[in-house]
């Protein structure tokens, strides 16, 4: 059985004292979400000791938001997975739409910022997804498929069984409309048959999280959908009682 993985991306949210509030929250309602569910959550880089800290006693896992393409050197402002990996991180996501959008990731950056994760033993939550005139043009398989073959691809068998992938459907966020459970099946399926033609069974066993507005209000419904194994949470994943709803779920 595959894993059931709800993750938190706090993106650029809460200060520190909020961070470690809202991470005292999830750990006082994880004994409501099943053990068969594995609760992480991503603070900003400048709490991320101080999450870890407190959640050190418990089953929640800590992931940061992004790391540097190099180990170390003169990268003024970043953060490389080595110093991630020292404080306790156990997850990053990589690839996420708006690292793509507003910072120019490319296919060439994200190579980069797997290895280094893998190097430090760090589990990537690898991003995918198309936004509103890629879903509109029906170029939505396309677009996914390139990003997985363009990056995936290039993993050991080792490494691929290591990860996580989310799927945002970006045309879904902030704009208005709304992704369906069954258009999550549908992308969900098409990614695990793309994953299927590089790495055989093997794709069976990948965690495929949703990460399209997520809410306690729909995380059911997505939830039940067989290729659909947890979601990235973003704007819910601010409030423990909702982050904890989302993991009721299942």
């Amino acid at each position: 059985m595959r894993r059931k993985i709800v993750a938190g991306n706090w993106k650029m949210n809460t200060l520190p004292a909020e961070g470690i509030e809202l991470a005292c929250g999830v750990a006082k309602g994880k004994g409501e979400v099943c053990d068969c569910v594995n609760l992480i959550v991503c603070p900003p880089f400048t709490h991320l000791y101080s999450v870890i800290d407190r959640l050190r006693d418990t089953d929640i896992a800590v992931g940061a938001q992004d790391c540097a393409t190099e180990v170390k050197g003169a990268y003024t402002g970043e953060v490389s997975a080595q110093m991630l990996a020292a404080l306790g991180c156990e997850y990053v996501i990589l690839g996420h739409s708006e690292r793509r959008q507003y910072y120019g990731e490319t296919s060439e950056t994200l190579n980069k910022k797997m290895a280094r994760a893998y190097e430090s033993h760090l589990t990537p939550i690898y991003c995918v997804g198309e936004n509103l005139e890629e879903r509109e043009s029906n170029r939505h398989f396309e677009v996914v498929k390139a990003q997985i073959e363009e990056v995936v691809f290039n993993l050991t068998d080792l490494q691929f069984s290591k990860l996580v992938i989310a799927y945002e459907p970006v045309w879904a966020i902030g704009t208005g409309k709304t992704a369906t459970a069954e258009q999550a099946q549908e992308i969900h399926a098409y990614i695990r048959e793309v994953l299927r033609s590089k790495f055989g069974a093997a794709a069976e066993q990948c965690p495929i999280l949703y990460g399209g507005s997520c809410k306690p209000s729909n995380a059911a419904e997505i939830f039940s959908q067989e290729d659909v194994d947890g979601g990235l949470i973003g704007g819910a994943a601010l409030k423990a009682e909702d982050f904890i709803a989302i993991g009721k779920a299942f």
